[in-house]
């Protein structure tokens, strides 16, 4: 039986760790620099503002009674 190869398995773990953390500051960069966010994947959607059919963040489309 072959025997686990576990540096591969490490090195592909801070692989994906650098690459995560890469995408991460890349988004919070564009977000500095107001390019905003919600248009890349896993953008916050709890964020109010970021929604685009909403700009807003109180507003609503019913008036007040």
């Amino acid at each position: 039986m072959a025997k686990p190869n576990y540096s591969y398995e490490k090195r592909q773990r801070e692989l994906a760790k650098k690459k995560k953390k890469e995408e991460k500051e890349k988004e919070k960069a564009d977000r500095k620099a107001g390019h905003g966010g919600a248009a890349t994947a896993g953008g916050d959607a709890g964020e109010p503002g970021t929604d685009p059919s909403n700009p807003e963040p109180g507003a609503t489309d019913s008036a007040p009674r």
